[in-house]
């Protein structure tokens, strides 16, 4: 290495941020130096606790346990000394609700993304006699006009998890001081102070975002939500010092106090800055448990039909498209856990030192494009984009008594592909061009087999991120860096380094079967979308 390389990165060990992402499988932690670079990471699990009728529920001091102990682990890596720490930031699982007291205690478990159970609340308070789409057209037309959104009819948004719980729990209502975001809650265990960014509060579809760098808080928007002024923080610029690291929580992680804080963001916005596509229309696809594709964009805009907005991006003064599915790479893990390797009477043990995953790609590559016929609907959890369906549900089709196992993997592999083709289409015609090229991060990205199945099925070129299960993470710290002023937003592509570029097949017989296959995965959400409606309505 020159020695003018070395003085560089000396230079940029001397100090680092400590950055959280907690997402629902888990907090995964990292120190990451000016440049991006990860110096060391840990990730501790936590439980997801699945509820008849919808529910889907963590405990925020698992949440907490968890931070503490990846935290002290990556602390106590070479590279971790405590006193090279700068400062924090955190990213988290957007669209939850955490309902605490005074003292920022929950009073009952954080309600997740996941979670539906707000349903019929929200359709309630979001109807009216004259109606487009379930929501009363005054209402929507307002939501639209000053947020670019609003609340989903599937309950999955933290408006319907309040409305919920001041239906279903009204004691815990009145127990409950704030409701806050998952990454609000963690920077008001570091800092004490109950605050949110623009971005973290924008899926609450209360704020009036038209001028992006001076949201806030809408009176009638409040009102049109049944929401209370006083139960939501108070609201702070993105990439921002939003307060100091308090004592007490100092003490448990292992670091000194009164260290700065950035402003939290959710995954979406971190996973945005991570991925190091920044530029206006520069997209990125995420697969994790849920999966999405957005770009920042210099507009704000609505397409209601198919659930897709641009809300308040983290990186000051621009907007984000934000737009989810459901399960993407959840699909894998029922795979793994309730058929291949389920825990029940005929449980397989996974054969001891194997990696699953690994397993999975090498049965899959072992089958030709379009899984003899098989086609996986990867709907497991419903649907929120490109159609807001909290009543669809996935399965595998077209099977015979000559289906394989192989090619039911690699069907689970190309139904989620497929979703995210139908998705991008929507995508692109909300922002009026092609997408030639989308980064790839998150856990799906680890497989090569499964960015090039993504860059065959949708006809992009696919670039892998390097350490792309890091993304969020390097994201929360980039904007730690940039809220510290160390940072410029333009110098922020340059800390996301890529692995591979996937171009897709030349083979005309892969596009032939791709382009049948998915026509046939758009036919079979309209022909089953009321048979499911009907059987799972209730």
């Amino acid at each position: 290495m020159p020695e003018a390389d070395q003085v560089a990165r000396q230079g940029e060990e001397v100090c680092h941020v400590l950055a959280v992402d907690l997402g629902t499988g888990g907090p995964k932690v990292a120190l990451v130096s000016p440049t991006g670079r990860v110096v060391a990471s840990a990730f501790r699990p936590v439980r997801l606790n699945l509820i008849a009728g919808g529910g889907a529920e963590q405990d925020p001091a698992e949440w907490w346990s968890a931070v503490v102990a990846a935290a002290r682990e990556v602390l106590g890596a070479p590279a971790g000394r405590p006193g090279r720490v700068v400062g924090l930031g955190c990213t988290a699982q957007w669209s939850g609700t955490v309902a605490v007291d005074r003292e920022g205690m929950p009073v009952r478990p954080a309600v997740i993304w996941m979670d539906s159970r707000g349903s019929a609340a929200i359709r309630r308070q979001s109807g009216g006699r004259v109606s487009l789409l379930g929501y009363d057209l005054r209402k929507v037309a307002r939501w639209i006009r000053l947020t670019g959104g609003a609340p989903g009819q599937s309950g999955k948004d933290p408006t319907a998890h309040i409305l919920w719980i001041r239906e279903a729990e009204p004691d815990a209502y009145e127990a409950t001081y704030k409701f806050l975001e998952p990454v609000d809650w963690l920077n008001q265990r570091l800092t004490g102070s109950f605050r949110a960014s623009y971005d973290s509060i924008a899926a609450h579809w209360v704020t009036d975002n038209r001028k992006v760098r001076s949201v806030h808080y809408d009176a009638t928007l409040m009102a049109m939500a049944g929401l209370e002024a006083a139960k939501l923080p108070d609201l702070v610029a993105p990439a921002t010092v939003m307060g100091h690291l308090r004592k007490e929580a100092a003490d448990e992680l292992g670091l000194p106090p009164g260290l700065p804080v950035a402003t939290g963001t959710g995954d979406l916005h971190s996973a945005a800055v991570g991925s190091g596509a920044v530029a206006d229309f520069d997209a990125h696809l995420y697969i994790g448990t849920s999966s999405w594709i957005s770009c920042h964009v210099p507009f704000k805009k609505t397409d209601p039909l198919h659930n897709i907005a641009s809300i308040p991006a983290a990186v000051p003064g621009r907007y984000l498209v934000a737009d989810e599915h459901e399960t993407a790479g959840a699909c894998l893990e029922f795979l793994r856990d309730s058929i291949i390797y389920p825990d029940d009477a005929l449980a397989t043990p996974v054969p001891d030192g194997a990696d699953v995953y690994r397993l999975f790609d090498e049965m899959a590559a072992s089958v030709v494009p379009g899984s003899g016929g098989v086609l996986f609907t990867p709907w497991l959890n419903g649907e929120r984009s490109p159609v807001d369906d909290h009543t669809i549900r996935g399965g595998f089709h077209n099977l015979s008594l000559g289906t394989t196992r192989a090619e039911m993997v690699r069907a689970v592999y190309e139904g989620v592909a497929f979703n995210s083709l139908w998705l991008l289409e929507a995508v692109e015609r909300f922002c009026s061009r092609r997408m030639d090229t989308l980064t790839f991060i998150g856990g799906g990205a680890n497989s090569g087999l499964w960015c090039q199945i993504h860059a065959d099925v949708m006809g992009r070129r696919i670039r892998q991120a390097a350490e792309p299960v890091l993304a969020n993470v390097r994201g929360a710290a980039m904007l730690a860096w940039l809220a510290l002023g160390r940072v410029r937003v333009e110098d922020l592509p340059t800390m996301s380094p890529a692995a591979r570029t996937y171009v897709p097949s030349a083979d005309p017989a892969d596009r032939r079967a791709y382009g049948e296959m998915y026509a046939e995965f758009v036919n079979m959400y309209k022909a089953t979308k009321a048979i499911y409606r009907r059987l799972n309505g209730s």
